[in-house]
């Protein structure tokens, strides 16, 4: 699927934010520049510098330009992006189980179609980084029958967003969530290093896509002492 051309300057101009070339405060080229710059129309110049707003690394000012603006770390994770595309660089995954064929588990958090019943579904375990801090245990499922080739094929870019984008044109359309604070398990104080039965946050979350079909289950478990949850990226 072909990336609209704004979408790439965006993206270019996000990656140099994140990793510093342009810091708090700095102005970013302005729409006649980045239309010099990358031999683009003034539209696609103001729909890149527009995007990067309403995703917050930047504050449009009449008479001033762009301007990067300080973030506030987040999890970011209600939104329909990823948890890696949310949060920005220095992220790590680690699979504790790969993606195969499972049974759904029983007290699913979510009522499952007569379809979804009948096909066991694809689950996979991962735990989610930021710098040293492990901060979220995800759980993910869905319909074991829908994507072709998924088990014999890697993550583009490590992200199952992407995958789902990239190689079977599925967009995620929305999501409804369920949240709970929970005390720590065993299993989740040890990966997370929280302390036993310490407070940790459940969120059960569905996801509808493009096909109507279709609907990605997740699980997130986070610790949100360090780096809390935020909202502002959610489409």
């Amino acid at each position: 699927m072909d990336i609209p051309r704004y979408r790439k300057i965006q993206n270019m101009l996000k990656s140099k934010i994140q990793q510093g070339s342009y810091g708090v405060g700095d102005h970013l080229p302005s729409e006649n520049q980045l239309c010099s710059i990358f031999n683009i129309t003034r539209t696609t110049a103001r729909k890149a510098l527009e995007e990067l707003q309403k995703e917050g690394f930047i504050e449009r000012i009449k008479g001033k330009g762009s301007i990067v603006r300080e973030r506030r770390k987040s999890l970011g994770l209600l939104n329909v992006k990823g948890f890696s595309e949310a949060v920005g660089r220095n992220v790590s995954t680690i699979f504790l189980q790969e993606p195969a064929l499972r049974p759904w588990i029983t007290g699913f958090p979510f009522p499952l179609t007569d379809s979804e019943r009948q096909s066991p579904c694809i689950h996979f375990e991962r735990l989610r980084t930021v710098g040293e801090d492990p901060v979220m245990l995800e759980n993910n499922w869905f319909s074991g029958k829908t994507l072709p080739g998924f088990l014999q094929s890697g993550f583009e870019e490590d992200s199952f967003f992407k995958t789902l984008s990239k190689k079977y044109m599925i967009e995620i359309k929305g999501s409804e969530q369920e949240l709970k604070a929970l005390p720590a398990n065993e299993k989740v104080s040890r990966l997370l290093k929280v302390k036993p039965s310490g407070p940790v946050l459940q969120i059960s979350i569905r996801f509808t896509t493009c096909n109507p079909e279709f609907f990605i289950y997740s699980e997130l478990i986070c610790n949100t002492m360090k780096y809390p949850i935020g909202n502002r990226y959610f489409l």
